[in-house]
């Protein structure tokens, strides 16, 4: 307990003037405990020029070299080498300054340059100037988007972006949340669908539910089995759909795994499809699966974080006909819209509060009901997160900035770079295009003139499964290029690129299939 008794002066403490000045305490220095409290104790100039001085090196070692092609798009070093570089060792006295300087310098020379125009390695990447903007208003403003007292702009931009991106999804209505990513999106969603069907597991737990068993592709993220274990529905009661050569789910599967889990005492309870598979790029046909749900009375949910962004395009949002009549979809602008990480929505067809009657737990220090505002705008107990990043403003800032038809120029831009792309592959000899491209992941073989004449058996293969490791490894060390490998399926080790940002060219891709093959020709 803290009494008049614990405070003190300087001059009561010490008595001693000389000794106040040695300690650099001023002569009424307020002291608790021993504590000084008179004055901040952080050197607001200092921080200052160092937030500068740093943001000047990010602005011309990031953001200027963005699109030169001359750089490396990563300075590979080993784990030991690299720990030693950067210094990683936390010490008990703080470091000067110039000595943190360095380690900005080296942490951005050392790190993947995922705004380079020759990332092609994930479903993200390049950079937007309007969205990194807003990502560097909200980091320093540091909001926390629960309640319109403490983040009232970034309560009204996220609603606006929500509302527009449900207006892409054809939905007049509806409810929504920005999340972490598009693996708690999903998640989001299924706990959704569970509440619905049984609303007494929020109080009762899994005792007061049968075995529920949710559908979704054998292509699908594996974010899906994650839900199913994170939630406590187990891994076993997710039944995978057979997908077609093309990767997209088979409807008549789904409705024979349906009927399959009914007979086995099971409750069907969501159907996750995917728009825009990891990887092939595959879009599942979602009016044939919305029928199935319908019939069986079943929450339809679309993963739409990658191919979501197709909806904004005339010309391609064809390949998500039928989204309209999902329940729920996980739409991430951080991907092909190049929003910045994270950027990722849950959106959700219900008008009648679902998501806060399923996460909100009314924390009465933080969601008082006899507020001076309207309380509606107090979002955070829809959320199952307390503390939440502002996401949404950059997306926000980068759609006012570009407009709906500029964002639909991106789209169009990347899908035509990747059927030039395709159309290279096939006119080179030593490359072969696994599967026609539906969407922005290209799949494709590249073969060494040693394997070009030798019988495709067991031998080819398993030759052939080698050269994309190889070939990666080479392409990092030299920092010229990311791209992408796995098997798949019954096919061996392919590369898989990703087209996304503006920034790329027809030159670009033109260099990734002569770089391949300079990295590979003596294979």
């Amino acid at each position: 307990m803290i009494s008049s008794q614990n405070i003190h002066t300087a001059g009561q403490m010490e008595g001693d003037t000389s000794l106040q000045e040695a300690k650099g305490m001023k002569k009424n220095a307020v002291l608790v405990e021993g504590v000084v409290l008179n004055g901040p104790i952080i050197d607001s100039s200092s921080g200052e020029k160092f937030v500068e001085e740093v943001f000047r090196i990010l602005m011309n070692e990031v953001v200027y070299k963005a699109t030169d092609v001359n750089e490396k798009v990563c300075e590979w070093k080993e784990y030991e080498q690299l720990k030693k570089l950067l210094d990683v060792n936390i010490k008990d006295i703080g470091e000067p300054h110039q000595k943190l300087y360095q380690l900005c310098q080296n942490a951005i020379k050392y790190s993947v340059k995922t705004s380079h125009p020759r990332f092609f390695n994930q479903l993200y990447g390049g950079m937007d100037h309007y969205s990194l903007a807003g990502r560097f208003i909200t980091e320093a403003l540091n909001p926390s988007v629960y309640t319109y007292e403490v983040s009232p702009v970034f309560i009204l931009t996220e609603e606006a972006v929500l509302s527009k991106m449900m207006e892409f999804l054809g939905w007049k209505e509806g409810d929504g949340i920005f999340s972490p990513g598009g693996s708690v999106s999903n998640m989001y969603a299924v706990n959704l669908a569970r509440y619905k069907y049984c609303p007494d597991i929020k109080e009762y737990g899994l005792s007061s539910v049968p075995r529920l068993v949710m559908f979704a592709s054998e292509e699908c993220h594996y974010s899906m089995k994650k839900a199913a274990a994170f939630l406590g529905i187990g891994t076993h009661n997710v039944y995978f759909v057979k997908a077609d050569d093309q990767g997209k789910m088979i409807p008549e599967d789904l409705d024979k795994k349906v009927l399959q889990a009914k007979e086995e005492g099971a409750v069907p309870f969501l159907v996750a499809a995917t728009s825009g598979t990891t990887v092939l790029g595959a879009f599942d046909p979602l009016d044939g699966i919305a029928d199935i749900c319908e019939k069986h009375k079943l929450w339809f949910h679309v993963d739409a974080s990658w191919g979501g962004s197709a909806l904004l395009s005339r010309k391609y949002r064809k390949l998500l006909h039928g989204i309209s009549r999902a329940d729920s979809v996980a739409w991430n602008p951080h991907k092909m819209l190049m929003a910045g990480i994270q950027c990722c929505a849950l959106l959700v067809r219900d008008n009648k509060d679902l998501l806060k009657r399923c996460n909100s737990a009314e924390a009465s220090y933080l969601f008082q009901q006899d507020k001076f505002y309207d309380v509606r705008y107090d979002t955070g107990d829809k959320s199952i997160q307390c503390s939440r990043r502002a996401d949404a403003f950059k997306f926000w800032m980068m759609w006012k900035a570009l407009g709906t038809i500029g964002l639909e120029e991106r789209v169009n831009r990347a899908l035509a770079l990747s059927k030039y792309l395709a159309i290279e592959i096939k006119k080179r000899d030593g490359f072969e295009l696994l599967w026609e491209p539906e969407y922005t992941n290209i799949c494709f073989w590249y073969i060494p003139p040693s394997l070009r004449k030798i019988e495709k058996g067991p031998e080819y293969w398993q030759r052939l499964n080698q050269v994309a490791p190889i070939i990666k490894e080479r392409m990092m060390k030299k920092g010229s290029m990311m791209i992408g490998y796995q098997p798949h399926r019954d096919k061996v080790n392919f590369f898989r690129q990703i087209i996304i940002s503006p920034q790329v060219s027809r030159e670009d891709m033109d260099f990734v299939l002569d770089e391949i093959e300079l990295l590979g020709r003596d294979l």
